[in-house]
């Protein structure tokens, strides 16, 4: 399985979304908050190509995009092939 990062806040209802549907495909990953962390927004933005946002997510070196990105992908089939190794 590939590394899943995703950058969060706990206050953000499509960083807990985008956690659940990763959770549902039985998959791990790593959770950086970005409110108890904040040197890490940057960190994050410099990734996501100047995206701002939560959650911003990235499986292996692919950069998902958000929460509705991450829903488009398991929508249209893609995101099983994209966890797998």
């Amino acid at each position: 399985m590939k590394p899943i990062e995703i950058y969060t806040s706990p206050l953000c209802g499509f960083c807990h979304s985008a956690k659940r549907l990763l959770k549902q495909k039985g998959v791990s990953f790593s959770e950086i908050n970005v409110l108890a962390q904040p040197k890490r927004k940057q960190e994050m933005m410099k990734r996501a190509n100047g995206r701002h946002t939560v959650p911003q997510i990235f499986i292996g070196k692919t950069h998902v995009g958000g929460c509705d990105d991450l829903y488009d992908l398991h929508n249209d089939g893609k995101l099983d092939a994209l966890l797998a190794d």
